[in-house]
């Protein structure tokens, strides 16, 4: 018999009324907002509501470098949450919205899987209720305005040619990602070369993601770079007169939505920043609002621990206030022997034969990887749980070698059969995690506030990634001297580099050593609240595959959706 589809399980799923969910976590009634049986959003309101409750145990969910395969982050987020319903212990997920981007093309959707899974699946996956699209329009109601100051005279002084703000949209469309603006008569605006990014990618994202409430998102707002002057000068959202209906439009999106897993545990979904440029997390409010609703709140933060869970410590954390208590992070048998560079992966294809034969020597080859994530985890104060996401073909030999390579690290390790068994397949990893929440934090950022944005570069580079150094091209040097200029030195950074290798280069697994980190150009998301140094191509708006998911995503006889995955 042939294991159900995603879409089938979750079809199959006893869903509870939201009120009840809410009334266990102790989120006031008068606070949910309904958006039809499957979804609720949470006034912010509840913040405050909630603040005499006990706080919960704050973990984040990470992983190894991404391979092809899969580690599974958020099916593990889903599973360990229900886990410890299992133990006797309550937990709270928070996670990140997905993109109709991904969903429609390569990737799918992004509610978990198997019998750890965030339902009602189709809501989750295909806009919810609308955040994404509300971005959208804060977004470009700003680029129109960009546009027509130029119009009517351009009195802030932008220059044509350094206008930084462009347009978004939540849809993968290659052909959008450079275009010419204001073509036509002179009444069609002044024409311009720009683009547009996925919705994702909009530092409107970032900021929802990063405020702490309503008067910090419009502040944030506010402070946004949409262009410079001929002289340097940046000019903000603020000047063109565009942060308050921006913040209008967003004053619904900014707050948390209410779902649920297959095993009732209660999930909230909000924001989804892009995790090559931005923080790659869900959103602060949502952990100020799920911090006191459990015993344990459990967050997931983007592709490897060299990145979500960096920008989570060094930017997410900073500004929340809100310490972690412990990280989980996930690891595959197979995805550690494609760190090893003995295979040759590609999506979609049928894996190497050798690649599934017991192989306990390549496991501990390309274990390399989850060694300097371990060590990402300790330098940072938090105490590792490394989740052993176990497929049927895994070998029990090559399982083990994952348990010795925690324990060179002094980490805990669990296997976790979450997919397959829902809660119960995730036990021992909660007991595992419950009991290094309960270790002493010593949680600490990287560097100060205070320090420059080279030496904020250098930490992350050498200390994260395992870089010699960082060389920067004449080009950076100089918009790094400009921003502190400006006065955004004392922000965080977060380096825009590939997800695929904790190195710049995609194509070195494991852990890379003797390479340096090239800055090729500085980018600053002042209303976000970080500057972002670019070592790479970053694709800020993806493309459609040969055969996208959209193809085989459809309605049937009886209405029902089908072929969403």
């Amino acid at each position: 018999m042939s294991f159900p589809s995603d879409l089938e399980i979750a079809r199959g799923a006893n869903l509870r009324p939201l009120t009840e969910i809410a009334e266990e976590a102790g989120i006031p009634i008068e606070m949910l907002e309904p958006y039809g049986a499957g979804a609720a959003k949470i006034s912010l309101d509840a913040i405050e509501a909630l603040a005499d409750r006990p706080r919960a145990r704050y973990v984040v969910v990470t992983a190894i470098t991404p391979t092809p395969l899969g580690e599974g982050k958020t099916t593990t987020t889903v599973g360990l949450g229900q886990g410890f319903g299992h133990i006797g212990k309550r937990a709270t997920i928070a996670i990140r919205q997905p993109s109709l981007g991904p969903t429609f093309g390569i990737k799918g959707g992004a509610a978990g899987g198997g019998y750890s899974q965030v339902v009602p699946m189709e809501l989750f996956n295909l806009h919810l209720t609308g955040d994404m699209h509300a971005v959208t329009a804060a977004h470009n109601l700003c680029s129109a305005m960009v546009d027509a100051h130029l119009y009517h005279g351009n009195e802030a002084g932008l220059d044509i040619h350094n206008i930084t703000w462009r347009r978004v949209l939540d849809v993968n469309d290659r052909a959008l990602r450079n275009i010419t603006l204001g073509l036509g008569g002179r009444l069609d605006g002044v024409p311009r070369e720009s683009g547009f990014d996925i919705t994702a990618a909009s530092e409107v994202m970032a900021a929802l993601a990063l405020c702490t409430g309503l008067h910090d998102l419009r502040a944030r707002l506010g402070r946004i770079v949409v262009g410079y002057t001929s002289a340097g000068t940046p000019v903000t959202a603020e000047e063109i007169g565009a942060a308050g209906s921006m913040a209008v439009i967003l004053r619904e999106a900014i707050k948390p939505n209410l779902m649920q897993t297959l095993e009732n545990t209660p999930a909230l979904v909000h924001t989804g920043p892009f995790g090559n440029i931005a923080t790659g997390n869900s959103s602060i409010v949502a952990d100020q609002v799920g911090i006191r609703t459990s015993d344990f709140l459990l967050t997931e933060a983007g592709f490897g621990a060299d990145m979500g869970a960096e920008r989570f410590f060094n930017i997410k954390c900073r500004y929340s206030g809100i310490a972690p208590d412990a990280a989980v992070l996930v690891a595959t048998v197979r995805g550690l022997k494609a760190h090893s560079g003995k295979h040759r992966i590609v999506a979609g294809r049928p894996l190497p034969e050798a690649l599934l034969a017991e192989n306990p020597d390549e496991v501990h080859a390309g274990g390399d990887n989850l060694r300097k994530q371990l060590e990402n985890m300790r330098i940072h104060g938090c105490t590792p749980v490394v989740a052993i996401n176990v497929f049927p073909e895994d070998h029990a030999a090559d399982i083990a070698a994952i348990g010795e390579i925690a324990a060179e690290y002094d980490a805990r390790s669990a296997v976790t059969t979450h997919f397959a068994d829902g809660g119960r397949g995730a036990t021992a990893l909660a007991e595992a995690v419950a009991e290094a929440a309960e270790e002493p934090s010593e949680f600490a950022v990287l560097y100060p506030d205070d320090a420059s944005l080279k030496s904020k570069i250098e930490t992350v580079a050498t200390r994260v990634y395992g870089a010699d150094g960082v060389e920067y091209s004449s080009t950076a040097n100089k918009q790094l001297a400009t921003y502190t200029e400006a006065g955004f030195g004392n922000l965080p950074v977060c380096i825009a580099k590939t997800h695929l290798s904790i190195s710049s280069d995609p194509t070195l697994k494991g852990a890379p050593t003797g390479w340096t980190l090239p800055v090729r150009e500085v980018r600053a998301s002042v209303g976000a609240g970080f500057v972002y140094p670019i070592c790479g191509d970053m694709r800020t708006m993806p493309g459609l595959g040969r055969v996208p998911a959209a193809k085989g995503i459809d309605i049937d006889a009886d209405g029902n959706i089908v072929g969403l995955s």
